[in-house]
């Protein structure tokens, strides 16, 4: 794609463009044989693996939960090419995962999993399985349940109003504990460890970039590369080329991790000994 100015430097993760469309605002640094003001589209499944590529076996990139709003700038073959309103974050879902219909969200799930049943009733066979953070419409109650105005009931216990949010959010990561590292992931089903920062952060009130590396630029206040572990206190973020890690507490670190395969906490020590002898070191450390 012919480009212009500045338009080499764009991200391709967050800005829309391709070498046959652009998004309409980026048309003074993209030069593109179209461009699409794109239209405002809704997540309506538990969740949509967004990928690089339209095809089912490209990389996860990230995943759009339940309610997220995104602009769809293009439908093919059964893909959406989108960029999600939350991170701006680009890239493909499928297109049956969207809808038409925006509801405004007056509710947040706020357990790791939450299931939709097709009335007030445990026992019934659910309909689907609802994440952490997942945005919902609730049309009404009965009976200890929450109605959906897309449909089901979930249980009141697993939902809070949307302006509701967790005090802590390191509690919210710890909930993760076990649960499997997948890139690219979001949820209790799979996690990765600049996923495990921003679900956490965002059920806090507060969002967060999707990547590492943008975290590390923006997130809190930089306490610099060279540090004094002693120092560090529950809460701040450590950084390595491509990870991220949660301190706990003093001296424990909580993350996603690729060689644990899942998240874990372990001593903070053990970890900066182990990654620095794969010949990577602390590139930032932020304070929230």
């Amino acid at each position: 794609m012919s480009k212009t100015g500045n338009a080499a430097e764009l991200d391709p993760r967050f800005h829309a463009y391709r070498d046959d469309l652009a998004a309409a605002h980026l048309e003074d640094k993209v030069k593109a044989p179209r461009y699409e003001t794109g239209v405002r589209r809704q997540v309506v499944a538990p969740s949509a693996c967004l990928r690089r590529e339209p095809r089912h076996d490209a990389p996860l990139a990230t995943e759009a939960l339940m309610g997220e709003i995104l602009v769809l700038y293009d439908e093919s073959e059964g893909w959406a090419w989108v960029q999600l309103e939350r991170d701006d974050y680009v890239g493909y879902v499928p297109y049956e995962a969207l809808g038409m219909t925006l509801r405004a969200p007056t509710h947040r799930v706020v357990a790791l999993r939450a299931f939709v049943f097709p009335g007030p009733d445990i026992k019934l066979p659910p309909l689907a399985a609802l994440n952490l953070n997942s945005a919902l419409t609730v049309s009404g109650e009965r009976e200890g349940f929450l109605e959906l105005a897309t449909g089901g009931m979930v249980h009141t216990r697993q939902l809070a109003a949307w302006d509701e949010t967790a005090d802590d959010f390191v509690a919210v990561a710890t909930r993760f504990l076990g649960t499997p590292y997948l890139w690219g992931g979001r949820t209790a089903q799979g996690i990765d460890c600049s996923g495990l920062v921003q679900i956490a952060l965002e059920a806090a009130g507060e969002a967060a970039p999707r990547d590492s590396d943008v975290q590390a630029a923006q997130l809190g206040e930089p306490l610099g590369r060279t540090f004094d572990a002693s120092q560090l206190v529950r809460g701040d973020l450590l950084f390595w080329q491509g990870h991220v890690g949660i301190m706990a507490d003093d001296v424990s670190l909580l993350h996603a991790s690729a060689h644990h395969m899942a998240t874990v906490v372990e001593p903070v020590g053990e970890a900066l000994t182990r990654i620095s002898q794969w010949g990577a070191e602390v590139s930032a450390v932020r304070r929230l």
